[in-house]
């Protein structure tokens, strides 16, 4: 019972974390650049030291430490910057690639709507797509010809956060 109460705790200091670098992300315009990055690093220190938090409270007690990896694991890729997008950890963290086919429609939506630029959700989709990737998740041949074309495809590929959660998930099934 006081495990399900901590895993929840966890949980909710994780969503509150990732929650604020959201907002940095939304309200970027907004700040001076130097403000931006003094508080992307504070949030980032904070995510760090609830790594710490989360390697002291799995030490020694496996089922807590099943319960809490997906936790971690999110964590360490925050940190790394696995993923730049703070909704896309959040996902690829719980393992949603429904979620995340749903924000790729919302993308490609946007682009038509005029209310995104065609190259800023392009490096969006190439995040979401390598995240559903390493979910196992099918992708399209045209979503695997934009990951090919991509850049980026090689430094998210080659994040061991990545690899790592996805033995994970391979593991679990």
């Amino acid at each position: 019972m006081s495990e399900d109460i901590l895993v929840k705790n966890l949980k909710q200091q994780l969503d509150r974390l990732f929650n604020q670098l959201a907002d940095l992300e939304e309200c970027r315009e907004d700040l001076e650049d130097d403000e931006y990055e003094e508080t992307k690093e504070e949030t980032l220190a904070q995510l760090k030291e609830f790594q710490e938090s989360l390697d002291k409270a799995t030490s020694g007690n496996i089922t807590l430490q099943d319960e809490l990896s997906s936790l971690k694991l999110a964590t360490q890729a925050a940190i790394s910057s696995a993923f730049k997008t703070p909704e896309v950890m959040r996902l690829f963290a719980k393992q949603e690639p429904t979620q995340l086919r749903t924000l790729l429609t919302q993308i490609d939506r946007d682009v038509v709507l005029g209310k995104r630029n065609s190259e800023d959700s392009k490096q969006d989709k190439i995040e979401i797509l390598t995240a559903l990737k390493k979910l196992g998740e099918q992708i399209s041949n045209e979503e695997e010809l934009l990951l090919q074309n991509s850049v980026k495809l090689q430094t998210v590929s080659t994040s061991e956060v990545g690899d790592h959660v996805l033995s994970l998930v391979q593991n679990k099934s």
